[in-house]
């Protein structure tokens, strides 16, 4: 598969991902509106599992078979769910209580500012080809 179609599928998975993310934050944030820092990991957590089931069999499917499935899950979580859960964490502290953005605003803009790290770690690691 070419990288702009990986980067259009991932894209659609991320997608996906973003709604499954938004929606438990925001139901979490309901719940527990003080600790929204860890309603924000909950709801990464979620959406790192959502992403990982449909990217592989959807985005990476051409490389399903390069490793355990097992293995695949454990590199995403070390990649693409670090990434996103210091990377959410961190930018949602700043966004919210320096830039007093909503909690959902705060949390889109930290998803897209982890895309394009969590499509390289994908691509180049959680997935990658092996030879």
């Amino acid at each position: 598969m070419n990288g702009l179609a990986r980067w259009l599928r991932f894209n659609l998975v991320g997608a996906m991902g973003m709604v499954v993310q938004l929606i438990a934050l925001a139901l979490l944030s309901r719940i527990a509106p003080q600790h929204y820092l860890w309603a924000a990991a909950a709801a990464v957590e979620l959406a790192v599992l959502h992403n990982f089931a449909w990217h592989a069999c959807y985005t990476w499917r051409d490389r399903r078979g390069s490793s355990p499935v097992r293995m695949q899950l454990v590199r995403f979580h070390l990649s693409n769910g670090l990434v996103s859960l210091v990377g959410n964490v961190a930018l949602m502290r700043l966004l919210v209580e320096a830039a007093h953005m909503p909690v959902l605003a705060a949390n889109l803009s930290a998803i897209v500012c982890c895309s394009a790290v969590n499509f390289c770690m994908g691509d180049l690691w959680a997935f990658a080809a092996r030879a």
